[in-house]
């Protein structure tokens, strides 16, 4: 946490900036205020980088355009509708909007839209207090009207107006709390967690696409716990995300087994801590946290209470695949994204049974055939969904996983595993076999592909003799 005068030397660097300066100058010659607003000021005080250079002035749409059409190198519209010009200066991005005093009617989500003139009322209208507060340029002065220097340096998350509004105003914006909670590590404030709460069902007046990207956001930060439970505790997972707090499962006196919901959390978190460690991963990386969080949503739906006290979840790896693929489907993430969460929950019990006995080097080589590219997230999440407090069986958990990526390495740099293939490729296949293309041809490359990973490389000569004879006994 920066102290105000801390706060305010970072911001003079910042707008010492080409970018920034050459922006000033010009709105203070065409005599326009210029603010920079939100997100930059706010982390200038969590002394935090930011990526984004958002502004706010008195200037319209129209004269946003000229004033900086001579300084920059493009400009685009990005919402002229919405008040909002972009630019690249000095090979900086801008953002500048003009002020806004938005109305809500009929309890739609979409304002409508209202240029004003004051930034005080620009600010207030803003999501959160932290984020409204602006830096007057080139004057260097602080605008802050609802006291969002105070919650910053509190660590407290709140509305400038009454909670009720502002969620009622937009109801994503009790999404962006969870995530604020979460990117920031602020407390929420008790009113804003009641309206939350209260207004829950009001989510659904949201686009699934802006729902998509707010939760997509809430898991790329450093510890999406806090804004999960938020989520959850509030409601609004209940509707966004149902899988979530479905894994609260009612524990009885007679039949004991983990808490799901928090082993889930945990395996978040240990997730993301051997992606940051390993650094294998573009971090943060979306799938192996959506895989985290998700690959146990199949216990409740196979939950069994079996004699003796003890709770079974059988195939609850397949049910969960098919449940988590259907909800990424409905959050509208793209295809690539819900295979590959589908594979990893789908594959993540499949390590256990190494265990239990050694496995041989074909089946050490179809596990890697089956998780195809996403092997590294399967590690990751194999390792991560071991929760257990008894520290005997997660160093013996933690070696035999030791022992399996030891021999997957060395058989990779023996048979150049990562990419298993037949011996025989398709037209060598079509050409012993004298068959055209078809459905023989897969059969074959199957068949050459089982050989590949039961016995590993054959050659050439040995393995057009076993084709021969495979095809002789087929016919």
């Amino acid at each position: 946490m920066q102290s105000v005068a801390a706060a305010l030397a970072r911001l003079g660097d910042l707008a010492a900036t080409p970018a920034v300066s050459r922006l000033a100058g010009a709105f203070e010659a065409a005599g326009h205020e210029l603010a920079l607003v939100g997100g930059p000021v706010r982390d200038a005080f969590l002394d935090r980088g930011t990526n984004d250079l958002d502004f706010t002035t008195n200037a319209s749409p129209e004269q946003i355009l000229a004033i900086v059409t001579p300084i920059s190198e493009a400009q685009w519209d990005i919402g002229r509708q919405f008040g909002t010009i972009a630019a690249k200066i000095a090979g900086e991005t801008v953002e500048i909007t003009t002020y806004r005093t938005d109305s809500y009617v009929d309890g739609t989500r979409k304002p409508e839209v209202v240029f004003g003139t004051s930034l005080d009322e620009d600010l207030v209208r803003r999501d959160f207090t932290v984020n409204s507060i602006a830096l007057r340029l080139p004057q260097m002065a602080l605008v802050d009207p609802s006291g969002g220097i105070e919650d910053i340096l509190d660590g407290r998350l709140r509305t400038p107006a009454a909670p009720e509004q502002s969620f009622g105003d937009d109801p994503l914006r009790m999404m962006r709390a969870a995530r604020f909670a979460s990117q920031l590590g602020f407390e929420l404030d008790a009113a804003a967690f009641t309206a939350m709460t209260a207004g829950a069902e009001s989510i659904r007046r949201i686009s699934i696409e802006r729902v998509n990207d707010e939760l997509s956001k809430l898991l790329k930060t450093d510890a999406p716990r806090a804004g999960l439970e938020l989520l959850v505790d509030s409601g609004i997972a209940a509707i966004v995300l149902p899988e979530l707090p479905a894994l609260r499962l009612e524990i009885d006196e007679h039949h004991h087994h983990k808490d799901v919901y928090e082993h889930s959390l945990t395996v978040l978190e240990q997730a993301i801590g051997y992606e940051k460690a390993r650094g294998k991963l573009q971090s943060p990386d979306l799938i192996l946290r959506l895989a985290s969080l998700l690959h146990d949503i199949g216990k409740p739906a196979t939950r069994r209470l079996e004699p003796g006290g003890v709770v079974s979840f059988h195939h609850h790896d397949y049910v969960g695949s098919k449940l988590a693929k259907k909800r990424l489907r409905e959050l509208r993430f793209d295809n690539d994204t819900i295979a590959a969460v589908g594979l990893l929950i789908e594959l993540h019990l499949r390590f256990f049974g190494y265990t239990e006995g050694a496995w041989t080097d074909s089946a050490v080589r179809r596990y890697v055939r089956d998780a195809g590219d996403q092997l590294e997230r399967l590690h990751i999440l194999t390792r991560a969904d071991v929760t257990t407090r008894n520290r005997r069986k997660a160093d013996r958990l933690g070696f035999a996983y030791d022992d399996i990526e030891t021999r997957i390495a060395q058989l990779a740099e023996e048979e150049e595993m990562n990419a298993v293939r037949p011996d025989l490729d398709g037209e060598q296949i079509m050409s012993l076999l004298g068959i055209r293309p078809g459905r023989e041809v897969g059969e074959a490359y199957r068949f050459l592909l089982e050989l590949r990973l039961d016995e590993g490389p054959l050659g050439e000569e040995l393995a057009t003799e076993r084709l021969l004879a495979w095809w002789a006994a087929r016919d």
